[in-house]
């Protein structure tokens, strides 16, 4: 019996870099380089260039989600028929009842309408960030942008700088309309500080209010109860105002009337009194003041808590 003889080892193949695709492009593959140049790196190399992530980026991703979603064209667009609509109602009445608006410039009819619409910016705010908490999107969003303060800063940009523009429009279309109609009727003309109150400090205003409105949804994460705690802030003080009758409380009655978010917001339309705290832009900053509040607890809260 003969004993098998081992068979000598053949030499191992020299190995050879994958090929590039038939139209592939130069330089992206390894084996392959542009005329001149040196073999690429190992492994396919995107022509995409690759660069750090910024709020920018991410402000983008929220400008895509916000003007992509049909609750903002509807929201939005009933706040202008409101603001819009109601305003020329109020001034179209007001002119064929020849009634005289005493003390108050032509723009003041604006004042009735915007209160009504900047519910729709309170809903809007809290819709911008209660929805992605109730679909599950947020998971997506964090996972796409770990950096939570990235994420409510851009919200907060986009949504801020949205609210402001449709109401901006909205103020300025009103206020055109009732000069139109009501300048015969009244005892002020409507100077240059009085339409940038009316129109771009109203603005502010309302669009300030709608951060905190994001800041009260990123707290709650629950659209329905976010949204019954911001109508609570805005109509409860006169309400529970309203029912203190006793001396030892007018002290705080006159406090909750002059502090109500319609309150302030009649100050743009020169409702204050001689003993009135706030006059001019004073609830501006005390709005600024509140919204700051809000957007620091959630983004306290968004950073300790799961998504």
């Amino acid at each position: 019996m003969t004993t098998p003889q081992p068979q000598a080892a053949h030499p191992a193949a020299p190995q050879t870099a994958p090929q590039a695709p038939p139209h592939a492009a130069p330089g992206y593959w390894p084996g392959t380089a542009p005329a001149g140049g040196a073999p690429g790196p190992s492994g396919y190399v995107s022509p995409i260039p690759v660069r750090k992530a910024t709020l920018m980026d991410a402000v983008a991703a929220e400008w895509t989600k916000i003007r992509s979603v049909r609750s903002t064209v509807w929201t939005l667009g009933v706040m202008v028929a409101i603001v819009v609509g109601i305003g020329l109602l109020i001034a179209m009445a007001v002119n064929g009842a020849g009634s005289t608006m005493n003390g108050t410039t032509p723009l003041a009819a604006g004042f009735f309408s915007l209160m009504l619409g900047m519910i729709c910016v309170i809903t809007l705010g809290v819709l911008t960030i209660s929805t992605e908490y109730g679909t599950g999107l947020i998971r997506t969003t964090l996972t796409a942008c770990p950096d939570r303060v990235r994420v409510l800063a851009a919200k907060a940009i986009v949504f801020f700088a949205l609210s402001f523009a449709v109401t901006l429009v909205s103020t300025v279309v009103v206020g055109m309309a009732d000069v139109a109609l009501l300048d015969d009727q009244t005892e002020f003309a409507a100077g240059g500080s009085e339409w940038l109150k009316c129109t771009v400090g109203t603005s502010l205003f309302v669009g300030l209010l709608g951060l905190v409105s994001l800041g009260v949804g990123t707290l709650l994460r629950h659209s329905a109860g976010a949204i019954t705690v911001m109508l609570g802030v805005v109509l409860l003080p006169l309400v529970i105002g309203m029912f203190m009758f006793t001396e030892s409380l007018m002290k705080v009655r006159q406090a909750l009337f002059e502090y109500s978010i319609p309150m302030m917001l009649s100050v743009f339309y020169g409702a204050s009194g001689d003993d009135a705290s706030l006059s001019g832009w004073d609830p501006l900053w005390v709005m600024a003041i509140a919204a700051a509040v809000a957007l620091g607890g959630a983004f306290a809260a968004l950073l300790k808590r799961d998504a």
